[in-house]
Formats: C-alpha cells, structure tokens, sequence
C-alpha cells in the first residue's frame, strides 16, 4: 500500500451515500496519532437553561459538518440530554467550540428522564448516559445507559429521533440484566456490574449493527482488572433488532498504578469505535486516588482486532470457560503527550478528513462537574499511516 491512506474504498464510498460519518477514510493497520491541538469548555459553562459538563460521548455528522454530544447528567442539574456544536479544526489548529443545540432525551411517554426526587415522587427512570452515536441511516440517533442497580433501573440501549424523542428500546439477552439489589451476596449472581455497564456504542462499518462494550467484566465473568490483573470484557455486535450476532472478549489491562492506602483505582472500557469490519479502536481509561484522594486518569488507545477470536455469545459464563480472546495493539498512550492535564475521556470519534487524506479523530473528557478538579477537554489528532 502507498505511504498515505486509501482515500475512499467501496465501503467508505457506502457509507458515505448513506450520511455515514463515522469512517471518512480506512486507516490501514500500524497507524499512529499525531495531537493537533485541544480545546476546553469552561467548568459549567451556561448555555440555553443547562449547564454544559459530564460529556461522556461524542459523533461526528458529516452531511451537516457538525457534532452531536451528551452529558451523563443524570437530570440532577438539568434533565437528561444532549448537544450539537461546531468544532472546525485543520492539521496545523483548532478552533473553540461553538455550541449550535441542546435536546433533551424522551421517555416512551414523551416526558424527560426524571432525577431522584421527581423518580421518587412520579417513577420514571433515572439515566445515566454514557455514548451517543449518529445512525448512518437517517438524521437519528442511538444512546446506551448503564442502570442503576439501587433503583433498580436496567442498562439499556435506546434508539431516538433527532429531538430527543424516543423510537425504542433494543431487547437484551438476559446475560445482561442487572442483578436486584442484595442478590450480589447471594450465591454466584450474572449480569452487569452496577455502574460498570454499556460504557462504549459504535456502528459496525455496515452501517447495520451496532457494537456495544461493557466497561467492565460480567458478574459471571471473573472479577475486575486490579493492580496485578488485568479482566477480560465483552464487546458485542448486534442488530438492529436486538439480535446479538457475534460478542468477543477484550482482554483489559491490569490498573496503571497502584492506589494511596485504602484509596480508589480501577481500568474499564470508555468507548469504542470501528474502524472497519474486523477492527475497533477502544479507549482504556484508568481512574487512580492518590493518597490526598485526588484522581489521576491513565487512558491508553489500542485497537482490537476479532479476526481468530472465539465468538462468546452461547458461553453464559467466561470463569472456567476455555475461549480466544482478541488480539489487540497499543495505539496511543495517552500520558505521553505531556498535556497540562489529560483527564476522564469518555468520548471518540471519526472526523472530517483533513486537507492531506488522512482521517482525524476527536476525543471528549467527562469532568464529572468537578469544578477545579476536572475539565471538559476536545483532543484532536490526525491519523497517521504506517
């Protein structure tokens, strides 16, 4: 292959017909990131009613040359939602963000998701967003939240018109329910981990399916990744009518470094992109408390390649099971750009493509709304070939 990337192949071309924003161009294998620039929006900074902060996922639309993005508010500040701005960058700078829209995301009976005190007193659900992605397929948009396991609320994966509206609920195979509250003391529960649950959301490069991983193991499935181990998760593929059509096991890395005395540390899955049919880029973030209980974020890029993986999909529990797991390659590791801060990234996606044919990537930060501990940080690389 020349030195450059392929400018468009059959597939892009596709995808492209279709408003598909999210593979511009095919980065061959072996591709690196060169960091073009950041830029920050300000810690709750105001904007149509809502404060803007907790962004937790990020997509490109390339028919209207703009962004769609949603907080992980769970209706506690504002009601549930999500954003549409302008971010206009080229291989050499990037400019402030321009914020263009704010939707608020819809239950089935046209109502926004509630925060504590309203689910208390009316019921509902109380969301906790965490990915955002455009369907290729129309000006629509699908979403993933992770439950609450005291609420009892369950993860789901939601598909939603463009304000918000919602057109349905993807059916989830029962490995996925989160477990009743007290049923984890019980005997060997299934299911997700409270708040460890559909963390990363892309569209496979058909255009049709849709890639969905968990930020950390099963109950079923091992425990999860620690300073001396590492976890193995499931990412899944499915259709658009719930079908789960192939799922296989990342192997996670073992935490960055090691927590101060009876502090926090843990490493999960943020977000997950494809890049073609074979190959994801998945982001590994790693939060670790010092001794002072401040966090320090480890995020590290790899791309995961399935291609001679086990498809897991009939193994109801991976402990004990005998199984491939993907292979996968450091892309990036993210600590080594000696940013004045790299913090919670929770957001990635495809961009324009830049003046010289290579794609670009974006990447968002989720500063929790921890105002003077955390920023809401854009990334912008340029993705270079082998």
């Amino acid at each position: 292959m020349a030195a450059t990337l392929r400018r468009i192949i059959p597939l892009a071309i596709a995808c492209l017909l279709a408003a598909c924003a999210q593979l511009p161009a095919t980065p061959e294998a072996g591709m690196s990131l060169r960091l073009i620039g950041e830029q920050r929006i300000a810690w709750k900074q105001a904007y149509q009613g809502t404060a803007i902060g907790g962004l937790s996922g990020i997509d490109y639309d390339a028919k209207t040359d703009g962004w769609v993005m949603t907080s992980d508010d769970r209706s506690a500040i504002n009601p549930a939602r999500f954003y549409t701005a302008k971010l206009r960058y080229d291989a050499q700078h990037v400019a402030p963000v321009e914020m263009t829209g704010v939707h608020f995301y819809k239950q089935a009976d046209g109502s926004s998701y509630p925060n504590l005190p309203a689910w208390r007193a009316q019921g509902g659900e109380v969301p906790d967003i965490e990915s955002i992605r455009l369907d290729p397929h129309g000006g629509s948009i699908w979403y993933t939240s992770e439950g609450d396991r005291k609420l009892g609320a369950q993860p789901f994966i939601r598909h939603a018109r463009a304000d918000g509206s919602l057109i349905g609920t993807l059916p989830l195979p029962p490995m996925f329910a989160m477990p009743a509250p007290g049923a984890v003391a019980q005997g060997k529960p299934s299911g997700v981990r409270d708040n460890l649950g559909f963390e990363g959301l892309s569209f496979a490069a058909d255009g049709q399916s849709l890639w969905v991983a968990i930020e950390a193991p099963l109950l079923q499935d091992g425990p999860v990744a620690d300073f001396v181990s590492g976890a193995h998760n499931r990412i899944t593929r499915f259709g658009r009518d719930g079908q789960v059509l192939a799922q296989y096991v990342y192997p996670l890395e073992k935490v960055a470094s090691i927590a101060g005395p009876t502090r926090f540390a843990e490493n999960g899955i943020s977000e997950i992109l494809a890049i073609d049919e074979h190959r994801l880029l998945v982001i590994e973030r790693a939060g670790v408390q010092d001794a002072q209980g401040v966090f320090h974020e480890f995020v590290r890029l790899f791309e995961m390649d399935v291609r001679g993986a086990t498809d897991v999909k009939d193994v109801a529990a991976l402990e004990g099971a005998s199984y491939t797991v993907a292979s996968k390659r450091l892309v990036l590791d993210m600590n080594t750009l000696n940013l004045p801060r790299l913090d919670n990234i929770e957001g990635i996606s495809w961009g324009p493509t830049l003046a010289n044919g290579h794609a670009s990537l974006v990447m968002v930060s989720d500063d929790n709304f921890h105002d003077k501990i955390q920023v809401t940080q854009f990334l912008v690389f340029e993705v270079l070939p082998k």
